[in-house]
């Protein structure tokens, strides 16, 4: 049976305080299988046999509306794709190791046109770095060069939709976990 990870916007943000075993019977009422929380920031493995990826985020969103009281979007990826974003290095290594320096990945429901790809690309600076691949993207955020402008509701703007941003450690850590990365990282795109 196929395993998926649910990242959720809107959990412990804000006032939306949601316990991992309540979210973990949230996902078992729906005929989920094997679930388990990671980290209590909205990230949710678990099992289907639907394969519909669309299909289970409308479902999983609806239900959540439904039980918590307000709109969670959630991007599922399967345990195989978390791997590939795990070892996705958009950015020289000698940046994503610098002092200060964190890579994010933000989850997108599809790629970003080609317009919009290249208006997030256009806003790189020297605080902010942006990189794109599939439905990721990646920002390096160099915390030494100055404070961000794109937390929240500026980047989803600049993207056009919503998006929920995890560290990179925390998808290298699920990944991990599920024994899915077992090759060298993938280099950037040129």
């Amino acid at each position: 049976m196929p395993k998926f990870v649910a990242f959720l916007r809107a959990i412990n943000v804000g006032n939306h305080t949601v316990k991992m075993d309540q979210l973990g019977s949230l996902f078992e009422a729906l005929g989920f299988t094997n679930v388990e929380t990671f980290i209590a920031s909205g990230n949710v493995i678990f099992d289907s046999k639907a394969t519909n990826v669309k299909s289970l985020e409308r479902k999983i969103e609806k239900h959540l509306e439904k039980s918590l009281g307000y709109a969670v979007t959630t991007f599922i990826r399967s345990v195989a794709e978390i791997a590939e974003i795990a070892c996705y290095e958009p950015f020289a290594r000698e940046e994503l190791n610098g002092d200060g320096n964190t890579l994010f990945v933000c989850f997108v429901a599809d790629a970003p046109t080609r317009d919009v790809a290249k208006k997030l690309l256009g806003l790189a600076s020297p605080v902010d770095g942006f990189g794109l691949n599939e439905r990721e993207v990646y920002w390096l955020y160099r915390r030494k060069n100055g404070e961000s402008k794109f937390y929240g509701p500026p980047l989803e703007r600049v993207l056009g939709c919503k998006t929920t941003v995890r560290n990179v450690n925390t998808i290298r850590r699920i990944a991990a976990k599920y024994g899915e990365v077992k090759r060298p990282p993938k280099s950037r795109k040129a």
